[in-house]
């Protein structure tokens, strides 16, 4: 059974840095992509940033050049550094474990989620 356990979220004032990290466990973690969505008050869940098996990346424009998702394959962790962060950033941020190696911007590729963790940003 896959789990993702999160941490690291917070309060930040604007333009500040926060760092979220997910651990998985239960799937041969390098071969597959991992993900982060976030999802703020009244909102639809909205993609934020992808890393390939092989190490591949994309990201929502919004976050692009703000934001860096990384993955350490002997930790089974995948990261996601956030700096010069906006109020707009504000929402709870999910982990998402991918369906295969590859894995774009719909939910649909990714089958397991994190219990999400709050991340705000002070104006």
């Amino acid at each position: 059974q896959v789990q993702l356990v999160e941490s690291g979220g917070g309060l930040v004032q604007a333009g500040g840095s926060l760092r979220l990290s997910c651990a998985a466990s239960g799937r041969t973690f390098s071969n597959y992509a991992m993900g982060w969505f976030r999802q703020a008050p009244g909102k639809e869940r909205e993609f934020v940033a992808t890393i390939w098996s092989g190490g591949s990346t994309g990201y929502a424009d919004s976050v692009k050049g703000r934001f860096t998702i990384s993955r350490d394959n002997a930790k089974n962790t995948v990261y996601l550094q956030m700096n010069s962060l906006k109020p707009e950033d504000t929402a709870v941020y999910y982990c998402a474990h991918g369906i295969r190696g590859y894995s774009n911007d719909r939910v649909r590729d990714y089958d397991v989620w994190g219990q999400g963790t709050q991340v705000t940003v002070s104006s």
